[in-house]
């Protein structure tokens, strides 16, 4: 087999470069990643707004339930203490009830 003439390791030269449209493309895709980021960004801008407004209702909700919790806890308190009430008063009778019946058989000894 014939050995080829030359050196293997020559760089193959493009003589065909063509500048102007290397540049063109690298500035469209410049352009289009701009409009990307900026998209991306608005998105961003969007979910934060977004979140602000969930945080906000959150914190209003937070509150209602924290106020809610107060009332109840003031409701059972007033329950406590009208059965508290509502007891005593039963104790009170039934010592009513025995002392008008020691002294009726007081009055009967007598």
């Amino acid at each position: 087999m014939p050995r080829t003439k030359g050196s293997k390791n020559r760089s193959k030269i493009n003589t065909t470069k063509d500048y102007a449209s290397q540049i063109a493309e690298k500035q469209e895709t410049i352009a289009s990643l701009n409009t990307e980021i900026a998209s991306i960004q608005k998105a961003i801008e969007e979910q934060k707004n977004t979140l602000k407004e969930k945080k906000t209702v959150l914190k209003k909700t937070e509150k209602e339930v924290a106020s809610l919790e107060a009332k109840k806890a003031k409701a059972d308190a007033k329950a406590a203490e009208e059965a508290k009430k509502a007891e005593s008063e039963a104790v009170l009778k039934k010592l009513w009830c025995g002392i008008k019946k020691v002294d009726s058989l007081f009055s009967m000894i007598s």
